[in-house]
Formats: structure tokens, C-alpha cells, sequence
């Protein structure tokens, strides 16, 4: 089960030997330790969301849509920060077979299409490039090339943006993160007491560990497939004829 931030502050705060909150000699605020705490929280999000393996996907398929003739999505939510798939929202016969392809904006590709006249949204290929800084800044913007010549309804599949976590809230980072966050929070609460207002070197190591610990833990999400393959000229073990010597 989740475990509190308010849960997670009270453990850091333990360590660092810090008066309890609410009282007029505390030296280290409840916000100011949680503030700390989302750091780290955001400081992780970073690694995991590189592992592609979904554990912050979104599906939106309610807002994102293509006008008749537009050249951008409508409705890209604020907290996109990185598509992972786009198709139509419903399968059925109005866009059988349209198929959406990630390109940059200078890719031949993209270039190439964007010079095709509005095409009928079934059993073609639309390219999208997101563009503009995208979350927490603002929404990014999806360019479309080309563009279609009826609206369709999209299903996309995003990595949101890590909002702060309210002290009430649940650690929302998976892989027993824990500690991992309490040991930021207290390297960055120590800082305070250090001449160069560092992090406790002891401390930010630990994090440092568990982080590294928690990105390998995280992958792969499933382990039905072996990692490892044959050669790609190597003969299957069917194919291998015993030696009759």
C-alpha cells in the first residue's frame, strides 16, 4: 500500500533529530520537508518515465481530436509531457486502417506529407510531431501532416507531468521508493547545517543508490519473454541434426 507523505516527512524527520513541527522552535518546517520530498518525487519521475515502460501512462480518450482540414490536435491537455501512441478513438469503418507515425518536423517524411491535400482518414498514415516545451510549462502542441478531410475523435496515450504531492497525498513513485525519498529529504534538510549549504554527501548517496536500485527493479514490467535471443544465424534447436559419432 502507498505510503503518506506526511508518513514519509515524520520518518525524515526522525533521522535528522528534528523538533516535531507546530512548535516555535522547530527548525525544519513541515513544508519546507515536504517541499524537499517532491523534489525527489520529480527528481525519480524523471528516470522511470525513461524506462518506457508505462508506469505514468494516461489514457485521454474524451478530449484530443482532429477537425476536417485542421494541421493540429484540439484538446492536448496541459499535463502532456510526452506522447506515447495516438490512434483513433473508435475502430470502426469511418477510419479502418488509419495508422499515426511519430516524425520531427524536418523528417522527409513529415515534409513530404505535408504537401498532400486533405486525405480521407482510412487506411492511410498520419504523421505527428509535438512541438512547443509541453508540460509543466503548457500543453505542447501535436502538428499533423497531412491533414484529413473528415474529423476524427483520437485515443492518445501519454506520460503526464509529476504535480506537487500534498502532505495528505500518497507517494505516487513505485518500486519501494521510500527511502529513497526520506534519504533526499534529509540530505537536502542537513544542507542547512553545512557551511557550502550542500547536500549530506552520506545522504544524497544513499538516494543516489536507491534510485539506481528502483530503475532496475521497474524493468522489464513483465519477464513471460526471455531477454535473450539465439544469433540471428545461429539454427534453432530443432534444426540441429545429433551427431551420430
Amino acid at each position: 500500500m502507498a505510503t503518506l507523505m506526511s508518513a514519509i516527512v515524520a520518518d525524515a524527520r526522525v533521522t535528522i533529530n528534528g523538533i516535531v513541527s507546530g512548535t516555535s522552535d522547530a527548525f525544519w518546517s513541515d513544508s519546507e520537508l515536504l517541499g524537499y520530498g517532491n523534489q525527489a518525487i520529480k527528481e525519480l519521475w524523471k528516470g522511470i518515465i525513461d524506462l518506457y515502460q508505462g508506469h505514468f501512462l494516461t489514457i485521454d480518450n474524451t478530449t484530443m481530436s482532429i477537425a476536417a482540414g485542421a494541421s493540429t490536435v484540439t484538446g492536448v491537455p496541459s499535463d502532456l509531457f510526452r506522447v506515447e501512441r495516438i490512434r483513433p478513438r473508435v475502430l470502426n469503418d469511418s477510419n479502418r486502417g488509419l495508422i499515426f507515425k511519430y516524425r520531427t518536423i524536418t523528417h522527409p517524411d513529415f515534409v513530404q506529407a505535408e504537401a498532400v491535400p486533405a486525405v480521407t482518414p482510412q487506411n492511410t498514415v498520419i504523421y505527428y510531431a509535438v512541438v512547443n516545451a509541453g508540460a509543466p510549462v503548457g500543453a505542447p502542441a501535436i502538428l499533423l501532416a497531412p491533414p484529413v478531410a473528415s474529423a476524427v475523435n483520437l485515443w492518445v496515450a501519454y506520460a503526464p507531468s509529476m504535480a506537487a504531492v500534498a502532505s495528505s497525498g500518497n507517494n505516487p513513485i513505485p518500486g519501494e521508493s521510500d527511502v529513497a525519498i526520506k534519504a533526499y529529504i534529509v540530505a537536502w534538510a542537513l544542507a542547512r547545517q553545512r557551511p557550502a549549504n550542500d547536500p549530506d554527501p552520506e545522504y544524497i548517496s544513499v538516494y543516489a543508490t536507491e534510485k539506481r536500485n528502483i530503475l532496475t527493479a521497474l524493468t522489464p514490467r513483465s519477464v513471460q519473454e526471455p531477454e535473450t535471443v539465439m544469433g540471428f544465424w545461429e539454427p534453432s534447436a530443432a534444426d540441429v541434426v545429433p551427431s551420430t559419432y
